[in-house]
């Protein structure tokens, strides 16, 4: 017997309200997504190549791009290590003020971003007692890169721990329990049970984090100064150039954020199908 023939046909909704539906989906797709992304490459190339390539060798520009580089290559490793531990802390102890703690994963979630770059400047401006103090050390927080650098930590903190936290409670911890049980040191277990487990979730937050880490604009604008050829990020110096009218240097820095972002969606899909199709492998071994 085909499966669609233990389908209730009552529960099936008419093909009219298939088509429309489907219709609806993909007109909102093209409108809110393919357009304006056609329109950000189509302006971007729209003065030739020549151009193109101009506005994203500039000095200006070359600036903008290392310092989005320089700190997506030191925030990603530092958020997976900290999704790693708090992941590890949440979902194998039991202490007091665990749900208040997880309470607080989320707060880079709820809080808008340019709040989040206030807080950074009321806790380390010039004018604080230390900010003041560091500034006398000699370290520079706010209107420098260091600020910037917490600021895009602090934004993109949960998505490796919101990514690993579902799969390890799934997952259980006796594989883990049997390494230790068998003799295997902590550092053994992590290594050969803990992380092969995880690999794919930790990829996937890694993905999330850095595609957020590049592509933040808030937070990072409140702390940056917008000091051009210093502190300005990609997003930040999008901004810039559009309100200066310098149209095709804006849309050609906004294609590279585009093609980032599109990069990002391809390795997702890439992520999914090699977990999908591992776990068809093992269903088929189980039966």
């Amino acid at each position: 017997m085909s499966r669609n023939a233990n389908i209730n046909p009552n529960l099936t909704e008419p093909r009219w309200l298939r088509l429309t539906l489907i219709g609806i989906a993909l007109a909102f797709l093209l409108l809110m997504l393919v357009v304006p992304l056609t329109a950000v490459f189509y302006e971007a190339l729209r003065g030739g190549w020549q151009l193109y390539l101009e506005s994203l060798t500039n000095s200006e520009a070359l600036a903008a791009i290392r310092l989005t580089l320089i700190t997506a290559a030191i925030v990603v490793p530092v958020n997976a290590v900290l999704g790693i531990a708090m992941a590890w802390l949440l979902t194998r102890f039991d202490f007091y003020g665990k749900q208040f703690l997880t309470t607080l994963l989320d707060l880079p979630f709820s809080v808008s971003p340019v709040v989040a770059g206030l807080m950074f400047v009321l806790l380390f401006g010039a004018h604080t007692a230390i900010g003041g103090w560091l500034e006398a050390q000699g370290i520079q927080i706010i209107f420098a890169i260091p600020g910037i650098i917490l600021a895009t930590l602090f934004v993109t903190f949960p998505f490796v721990a919101r990514e690993l936290i579902p799969l390890m409670q799934a997952q259980g911890d006796s594989e883990e329990q049997a390494a230790l049980i068998l003799g295997a040191s902590g550092r053994q277990m992590f290594w050969r049970i803990t992380l092969p487990n995880i690999k794919w979730a930790l990829l996937y937050g890694i993905i999330l984090t850095n595609a957020r880490a590049m592509g933040e604009f808030g937070a990072v604008s409140v702390v940056s100064g917008h000091i051009r050829g210093e502190t300005n990020t990609i997003p930040l110096l999008v901004e810039i150039l559009y309100n200066e009218y310098s149209f095709t240097g804006a849309f050609a820095l906004s294609s590279v954020l585009a093609l980032l972002a599109l990069a990002t969606l391809a390795l997702q899909n890439i992520i999914t199908r090699i977990q999908d199709k591992k776990l068809a492998a093992a269903e088929r071994s189980a039966t």
